[in-house]
């Protein structure tokens, strides 16, 4: 364990020391299942912003051949973790297909598994019962997930009032909704919350990382940091406590849409209630209004979110609201969002995130467009539109040609020198 202490060190710019303490304190997880061989991912205080990808099917789209091909995109444009939400087709072999062809952390959501498998024997998901839920859940772990969210912190009480004073959205979390119609159904409280100490168990057992989902999470700018998310989020930061004193790796999803005057509210809360636990966040959106190009809605929001404080962004595609996304949305929502996080660690002072930057800029200046388009987040998009309409001057590209500033700066002071 010393060795990959030291070569996540070495990655992260941080000492030993750091790593082990942020790791003795919960503010920074291990992502890495004892049965993946993949090498652990830190997630947490004073590291580089991590991205995650979801992909997965649907009742109405079910490739798996298709997914496997989004795995190896999101994974190549620089997905640190992928989540499979897989909910149509065989959901097993999909799973354990994508665990073993990835090379990085794989997350999932069991519960989407315990509705699937109900339906397959007519039944409704609210008849499942404790121990099918937590089965589903230990299948998941032993086919070597790295970490699985899980909606504990939606209860009775969180809910209360919910139904009288309706939010404009309501519940957009899947596990979230699932879990309130059971509560509903079977007038008990949620078993993921209820039997919480048989979930640290598992998780423990498998060397797992809970990740508490934000079951009640906005979904509207209108229900940003409402009373709702609130009262789950008290719930979630006793849940931290309690995993940390079973020695379960921990980290918390947050929202959702939140306008930008929000965000930085919201990061400081969750840190401030959870401990300092790593924050996992899907987004922000900071507008409803981008459809089609929600990738952009969520890097803004992203970028602000990971300099207040958040430490793990969830992708978002131009597809989000619309459809499943095909694998060249997949591959713009990574890009995006990791520029998001990229950026954010520029803010936050982070000296590989800076030199790298000053290697482009250096690049950029020398004209030295060989190395330049190798060091960009997008390599491929960018050789593409310097190619296709090549400048008259070998040096330059068409947006200036011959009046190029750097090319001009240089001559100046090159002559100065003279």
């Amino acid at each position: 364990m010393s060795d990959v202490y030291q070569q996540i060190a070495k990655k992260e710019g941080i000492s030993v020391q750091y790593l082990k303490k942020g790791i003795k304190q919960g503010r920074i997880v291990l992502l890495k299942s004892k049965l993946h061989r993949i090498k652990p991912l830190a997630v947490g205080e004073g590291l580089t912003t991590k991205v995650n990808a979801n992909i997965g099917t649907s009742p109405d789209l079910a490739n798996l051949k298709v997914e496997l091909k989004k795995l190896a995109v999101a994974i190549e444009a620089g997905a640190d973790t992928v989540m499979d939400l897989s909910t149509g087709g065989d959901i097993d072999k999909i799973r354990r297909e994508i665990v073993k062809n990835s090379k990085v952390p794989i997350g999932t959501v069991p519960i989407y598994q315990v509705a699937i498998e109900a339906r397959k024997h007519r039944k409704p998901f609210t008849t499942a019962t404790v121990d099918e839920i937590y089965d589903v859940i230990e299948r998941h772990l032993a086919d070597g997930v790295d970490f699985i969210t899980v909606h504990c912190g939606v209860t009775r009480d969180s809910i209360k009032g919910m139904a009288r004073k309706r939010r404009v959205c309501g519940v957009v979390s899947r596990g979230g909704s699932m879990m309130i119609e059971w509560m509903q159904y079977n007038k008990k409280e949620n078993p993921l919350y209820e039997y919480y100490d048989r979930l640290l168990t598992l998780a423990k057992k498998y060397n797992a990382t809970l990740s508490l989902g934000d079951g009640l999470r906005p979904g509207a700018i209108a229900d940003a940091t409402d009373e709702y998310q609130i009262r789950e989020l008290m719930v979630i930061g006793e849940l931290v406590k309690w995993a940390r004193k079973a020695n379960v790796s921990v980290m918390v999803e947050g929202p959702g849409h939140i306008p930008i005057n929000e965000i930085e509210a919201n990061m400081l809360l969750e840190k401030n209630v959870c401990d300092g636990a790593p924050f996992y966040v899907l987004g922000p959106l900071v507008t409803d209004v981008g459809a089609g190009y929600d990738h952009i809605v969520a890097a803004i929001g992203g970028a602000m979110a990971a300099y207040y404080g958040a430490d793990f962004l969830c992708y978002v595609t131009p597809s989000e609201h619309l459809g499943l996304p095909n694998i060249q949305e997949v591959k713009d929502g990574v890009i995006a969002t990791k520029l998001a996080g990229h950026a954010a660690d520029i803010a936050r002072g982070l000296k590989r995130a800076r030199k790298v930057d000053l290697e482009v800029s250096k690049a950029r200046y020398d004209l030295n467009w060989k190395k330049l388009l190798t060091l960009l987040a997008a390599p491929d998009k960018a050789k593409k539109i310097y190619k296709r309409s090549p400048s008259k001057l070998k040096e330059t590209c068409t947006m200036c040609g011959e009046f190029c500033a750097m090319k001009k700066t240089r001559e100046v002071f090159r002559r100065a020198r003279k």
